[in-house]
């Protein structure tokens, strides 16, 4: 039995308190839900570097994640056992800090290189996949060509992306272009067909273990509350696109396995793990999941987090940190059912068993 299969089950179980030197490099795409900072570097409107963000990260400072501490790429590192990958435009990033990964996305990107176009300066996909290239030319410059494959084919990625299609394209304003090509029904058809693309590139570029989160319930965030319901019930329209998309996308998961390899993609069901406590939040000791701990107006869902906004002194007892984002201690909940969750919510199964049949087979 090796010791980096040891290293990787105690890690599993929640035991490893230093990063470990066998922890498998990890990889992070997609949005703001899962950017731990590379906006901080672009010239754009999308981003958290200013406080209250980060008020309870450990250095208590903004880093550029959308959360009040750590995000879900943080939360996964913990259950690797590794350290927070960089954003991959920080300058920290080089020498033996590539071994541990990346982080690539960017707020305010979809999966359509026209989402976000009000953003202006982003990490569309098209250009995290290229950082991607260069990622991997800077690592085998490190280490040689056999071992840099080595790594990214052990790797574990994760990616997030969806969400802004629907919100900062289709519904970002009355008879938006999209809106007017598309019908929701083949729209939704036309993200996943994109989505593939983007899925199938990253396995050509060596990723063999691939969590795919789909959408959270889109309807019942803050912002989308405050502009689009009257009764603080969720937008009918907005879970309307998640109902359809997120099915849509596991059967496309489903189809990539058994053409790639079973396994290669895991379908995360981020609905369903949000909606569990957007139902019922007091179920797992939230007060409110109709209202931002940082914001203002109706839900504090209006504009963004400022020093000017309101801010609840309890984060732990607010499913959203902002109008769009979960708080640290909602990230939490979803990554463990990313982690140790039935099949209803990740499949074909869950992050721990991948990661340790991977450890068993040397992966």
């Amino acid at each position: 039995m090796s010791a980096c299969f040891l290293a990787s089950v105690v890690a599993l179980l929640g035991l490893l308190a230093r990063p470990s030197e066998c922890a498998r490099a990890f990889f992070v795409f997609g949005d703001s839900l899962v950017d731990n900072g590379n906006n901080n570097y672009l010239m754009t409107t999308a981003r958290a570097d200013s406080p209250p963000y980060g008020i309870d990260f450990p250095t208590h400072r903004p880093t550029g994640r959308f959360s009040n501490g750590k995000n879900i790429p943080d939360i996964i590192s913990e259950h690797l056992g590794a350290e927070p990958t960089l954003p991959y435009l920080s300058p920290e990033l080089r020498g033996q800090k590539l071994l541990v990964g990346a982080n690539f996305a960017s707020a305010g990107v979809g999966i359509l290189n026209d989402t976000g176009i009000q953003f202006v300066d982003i990490l569309r996909m098209s250009r995290q996949l290229r950082y991607f290239g260069e990622y991997q030319r800077r690592l085998r410059a490190l280490v040689g060509a056999a071992r840099a494959r080595q790594l990214v084919r052990r790797s574990l990625t994760l990616i997030t992306l969806g969400g802004n299609d629907f919100v900062n394209n289709y519904y970002l304003v009355p008879f938006s272009l999209r809106s007017r090509q598309f019908a929701l029904p083949d729209y939704v058809r036309y993200l996943v067909s994109e989505y593939k693309k983007i899925l199938i590139r990253l396995y050509a570029m060596g990723c063999r273990r691939v969590l795919v989160t789909g959408t959270g319930p889109l309807g019942c965030a803050p912002a989308i509350l405050a502009q689009r319901s009257r009764n603080g019930e969720c937008a009918a329209e907005l879970m309307r696109a998640a109902s359809l998309f997120n099915p849509l996308l596991a059967r496309a998961l489903e189809g990539l396995n058994r053409r790639l390899g079973a396994g290669t993609f895991i379908a995360a069901n981020a609905f369903r793990v949000h909606f569990d406590f957007v139902s019922d939040p007091g179920a797992y000791g939230f007060a409110t999941a109709k209202v931002a701990c940082c914001g203002q107006g109706p839900h504090n869902g209006l504009g963004l987090c400022t020093a000017a906004s309101s801010l609840c002194a309890d984060r732990g007892r607010y499913v959203f940190w902002d109008p769009y984002h979960p708080t640290e201690r909602a990230s939490r909940i979803i990554v463990s059912q990313f982690m140790r969750g039935s099949l209803d919510y990740v499949s074909p199964m869950n992050l721990s068993t991948a990661l340790e049949m991977d450890a068993r087979l040397g992966a």
